[in-house]
């Protein structure tokens, strides 16, 4: 069987983001291997995995950040533009980036993938919190650089209550109330 295209030959930007440590690619990895099961055109952007290949040499200040987004940002528009579910799961800190991203792509779905920084924190394998709590790490989101929390997300997913299966559920029933795609 071959993919199945999206209604209107319009794909979906799915736009996951939260704290480090709050599960975002986590979800969504479970997010793309269900819609792929179903033989949905899926594309995966990881924020770490593209900021080393895309965005090479941009720091963490706020401008280079917004950089970064809006880069991830126009690579997703354009898989969207073309049928694709484009997962992005970034940490996207400010919500004025985010604003503009659904101003100025197609079909912006914001996940806020919420989880405390107590949790986060405790979910830390990289180490990246207690590097950044003695000062190792500048502008390290939630504790020297803050997170703006998504004023109205088109879903929350709350991993501190709900399993990562029960995210992934939510999300793609999401997307087809939305009839982005069809299950």
């Amino acid at each position: 069987m071959g993919y199945q295209s999206i209604m209107n030959s319009q794909g979906v930007i799915l736009w996951l983001t939260g704290l480090s440590g709050a599960g975002k690619t986590t979800i969504a990895k479970g997010v793309a291997q269900e819609l792929l099961t179903r033989n949905w055109r899926v594309e995966l952007l990881d924020g770490d995995v593209v900021r080393s290949n895309l965005s090479q040499g941009l720091g963490f200040s706020k401008e280079d950040r917004d950089t970064n987004i809006r880069r991830i940002g126009f690579v997703a528009n354009l898989l969207s533009r073309n049928g694709v579910v484009a997962i992005v799961a970034a940490i996207t800190p400010y919500r004025s980036i985010r604003d503009e991203l659904r101003r100025t792509t197609t079909n912006f779905v914001e996940v806020y993938v919420q989880a405390s920084l107590a949790v986060c924190e405790s979910r830390d394998v990289k180490g990246l919190y207690v590097q950044a709590r003695a000062g190792k790490i500048k502008n390290f989101t939630g504790i020297s650089d803050p997170y703006e929390e998504p004023l109205n997300p088109e879903i929350t997913c709350m991993t501190e209550k709900f399993t990562i299966e029960q995210c992934v559920s939510q999300v793609v029933n999401y997307l087809h109330r939305q009839e982005y795609i069809v299950i």
